[in-house]
């Protein structure tokens, strides 16, 4: 796959998602469409150190293509993390940001021919969000969908209505959110343990996962406990 050029992006809103969790919507100028798979990612090139290397930030698209220029990132922010202090506090609508992409390999399989599970924690579920907006859009034949998102509290919460509301219009599509450190009405505890429960019957499936290491290598670990292939897993480190 060729490497994209940097290009120019403006901000065009921004929007808080959570405490500490913005969305930020991106325009592309030079580019009447921005065409991209869901389940990519751009790198932005922050002026937050002299060495390119250190000043370079990936995030996954969290919207779905949709022929236009424009795209949204959601981003927490990140406890001493220069690149996310800076699009916090210096980032405002009408900015200028430096971007490289499409890129990535973390996308759907076409065609889907298994059941998909998608694990994640924190701002890893904006691949899914795209993947799922995307099978909705084009009417994308699937099989079961089990969405596993894994976070502190109810106010770390992404996406959560919508994510409601998606579960009510894809048919086998199962919205599963847990919490670790706060009681609630749904789920408690860590991911692991729902796609344990919902893979019991070792059904054909495939394992997407985005988030933190200890979250992804876990995982990984007890899906090949389970006995699946280390093919049937797929995955996108955050940090």
């Amino acid at each position: 796959m060729a490497l994209q050029p940097w290009r120019k992006g403006i901000v065009t809103r921004i929007e808080d998602e959570t405490y500490n969790t913005k969305r930020f919507w991106v325009a592309v100028p030079e580019l009447e469409s921005f065409e991209f798979k869901a389940g990519q990612f751009v790198t932005l090139d922050l002026p937050i150190h002299e060495k390119p290397n250190k000043r370079w930030r990936s995030y996954s698209i969290a919207s779905w293509p949709n022929g236009t220029n424009e795209f949204e990132l959601v981003i927490v922010l990140m406890e001493g993390g220069s690149g996310t202090k800076y699009l916090f506090n210096e980032i405002k609508p009408g900015s200028e940001l430096t971007l490289r992409g499409p890129q990535g390999v973390f996308v759907l399989p076409d065609p889907i021919e298994k059941d998909l599970f998608f694990v994640c924690t924190g701002t890893g579920i904006a691949p899914f969000r795209s993947m799922l907006h995307y099978i909705t859009e084009h009417n994308i034949p699937h099989k079961k969908i089990y969405l596993i998102f894994g976070t502190r509290t109810t106010a770390n919460l992404l996406y959560y209505d919508e994510m409601r509301n998606l579960a009510e219009v894809i048919e086998n599509f199962h919205f599963i959110p847990t919490l670790s450190r706060e009681e609630w009405e749904g789920r408690k505890g860590y991911v692991h343990e729902i796609y344990e429960e919902f893979a019991q019957e070792k059904q054909a499936a495939y394992f997407m996962l985005c988030g933190w290491k200890n979250m992804i290598d876990e995982a990984k670990k007890r899906i090949i406990q389970l006995g699946y292939d280390r093919k049937c897993i797929h995955q996108e480190l955050y940090g």
